[in-house]
């Protein structure tokens, strides 16, 4: 059987993946705090027909230059989130912090913590600052219900005021970086959950040691460009149309070996 029909269909595997990737990513265009994906392909193993610099000559001095290797197609070898910033959407919402530069916020899932770009916060019934599925940021801070104005500074002080703009409460939000942000599990709903890969999250007050500064009143949309993705789309469709001709193309010469006996 002719090894192209194999290698052809490797390659509508890996376009087919690719294009899953993209559509994930036009999907989450509007996600608040979504960081777009990136799907990685390789080679795959070659067989050697002929090994490159094979001793030709009785003598020994004659060698072979090139050698043949055919390749037997591609995979994927990663989906590779990239952590680039998102645009800023101006809201003026008091609980709605994006993060300028790196960083994390860290909320509390079922007792676990989880780490998320999506600041957009809400006050649940007991006036804590939580996400809009009801995880609790931390550190927990709790709202009086005497408070007129919520504050928080780039380097991350949160401060609930009353109408004489007195602290009735006050806390730091720290933000957590990691070595590795790509080798974070994406867990849905805006959360990523630390790996071996990810490394292990380190504290920082917002503004120093290159961790990134929060800014009130705004929200980091997602990273996806839209052209960039559609132009991506484009080019896996037409690799997985090159590649289906060429398991039609090997099929037509299969067939045409067949009828040379009649």
């Amino acid at each position: 059987m002719m090894r192209s029909l194999w290698t052809a269909a490797t390659g509508m595997h890996a376009q087919q993946l690719n294009i899953d990737v993209i559509s994930h990513n036009l999907a989450n265009v509007n996600t608040v705090g979504f960081k777009k994906n990136r799907a990685e392909f390789e080679d795959l193993i070659y067989q050697n027909m002929r090994i490159a610099g094979s001793i030709t000559g009785t003598d020994g001095d004659q060698r072979i230059p090139t050698g043949i290797q055919v390749g037997l197609g591609v995979r994927p070898t990663a989906v590779h989130k990239v952590f680039s910033q998102g645009d800023y959407q101006n809201t003026n919402n008091p609980l709605d912090l994006a993060i300028e530069g790196d960083g994390f916020f860290q909320v509390m899932v079922n007792g676990e913590e989880r780490y998320t770009r999506a600041g957009a916060f809400k006050l649940n019934q007991d006036g804590i600052v939580v996400t809009a599925n009801g995880y609790v940021l931390q550190p927990e801070f709790a709202v009086p219900v005497e408070t007129k104005n919520i504050v928080v500074t780039e380097n991350g002080h949160i401060a609930a005021l009353d109408g004489n703009n007195e602290e009735l409460a006050a806390a730091d939000i720290p933000l957590f970086t990691f070595i590795n942000p790509a080798g974070l599990e994406a867990l849905g709903r805006n959360l990523f959950n630390l790996t071996e890969a990810s490394g292990e999250p380190q504290e920082g007050v917002p503004g120093e040691e290159n961790v990134g500064t929060i800014a009130q009143g705004f929200l980091e949309m997602s990273n996806v460009e839209v052209v960039d993705e559609m132009v991506n789309m484009i080019v896996g469709q037409r690799a997985y149309e090159m590649n289906s001709k060429a398991i039609q193309t090997s099929d037509s010469m299969l067939q045409t070996a067949v009828q040379l006996k009649r």
